[in-house]
Formats: structure tokens, sequence, C-alpha cells
């Protein structure tokens, strides 16, 4: 029987505090990491953060996040919920989860996706009528990145790469999901 695993995902909801006014984001991104590492104790085996670039959500570079949550935990999973890959650099995503899954000792799982919530394409530049070829090029970019020590790519959406390999290199495997939700889309 395959054992069953738990996790908690967050985007770091902007809540009202006791005194009835939105709490400020340096403070729940705070409480996101204090929950964090209260799961982690309670053996919660993952925690998912996601990306969102407006003001009801306070985490906007859940890689940041995650690695404060590396500092304070052992054991859990960390992942995102997801991580825009349409509006981002893959490769620039691909060092920065490498990065957190060696100073986390192999616990990164990122969750790459197109983003339900669209306020990062206009944000970063992006027409939202690329949203598909966005997505599939640069998660074949961070497919190979995974897997080949250098990449060679061409596409529409980023400059190319030649022969490129990119640091750090993955010490061990790293589970790497996609994740949808939101619109048949997504």
């Amino acid at each position: 029987m395959t054992p069953i695993s738990m996790g908690l995902d967050t985007f770091g909801d902007v809540t009202m505090g006791a005194d009835g006014r939105p709490k400020p984001m340096d403070q729940v991104l705070r409480d996101v990491v204090d929950e964090a590492a209260y799961a982690d104790a309670l053996g919660i085996d993952f925690i998912g953060l996601g990306e969102h670039h407006r003001d009801d959500f306070a985490i906007s570079a859940p890689e940041i996040v995650l690695a404060a949550i590396a500092g304070r935990t052992t054991r859990i999973k960390l992942g995102t919920a997801v991580t825009i890959l349409s509006t981002d650099d893959p490769v620039r995503v691909f060092q920065r989860f490498s990065t957190l899954h060696a100073v986390s000792g192999g616990r990164a799982e990122p969750i790459l996706g197109r983003g339900s919530f669209t306020e990062s394409y206009p944000l970063f530049g992006f027409d939202m009528q690329d949203y598909d070829q966005l997505f599939e090029e640069k998660l074949d970019i961070f497919a190979r990145l995974l897997r080949e020590k250098t990449v060679t790519w061409r596409g529409q959406t980023r400059a190319p790469l030649h022969g490129a390999t990119v640091y750090p290199p993955l010490g061990q495997p790293m589970t790497t999901w996609v994740g949808v939700g939101g619109s048949p889309e997504s």
C-alpha cells in the first residue's frame, strides 16, 4: 500500500488582524514561515507557496520564502503552488530551485504552471495572446535543464541557448510537477 502524504498550500493571503485592519505583508510572510515550521514539526510532508502579484496576497517571490522555511525546517518538502513559468525565465527559475534544492538537502519540488490569475502577464510585459506558446516553450527549456548537462534550444519566447550549462547543477534529482487549475486552459 502506498503511504499517504499530507501537504498544505498558501498564497500568503492578507488577512485581518485583531484590530480589524489588514495585516502588513511583512507580518503575513513571517507568519507563513512560522506556519511551515509548525507543519514540519507536526509531520506534514509538503508546503506549497503560491505566487501572486497583487495586494491581497503577500507572496510574490515564493522561492525566497521557501529558503527561509528551509532554514527553519528539516524534513518538509518545499514547493510552489504554482511558479508562473510563463512570465518568468526558465533558466532563472531552474537556478533558484536548484539553489533551494542544494541548501535544503534535496527538498525542493517546484510546481510549474501558467497561472490561473493573470496579473503577472502585463506586469512583466507579456501578451496574453502568447499564453500557450510561452508556457510550452518555457516548460520545454526547464525539462531539458532537469535532464541535460548542456542545453541547446531555439524558440520564439526568449533568446536561444547554445550549449548552455546552468549553475548550480542538481546534485540529486529534483521532483518537478506541472500544476493546473482555475480553467481548462491552465
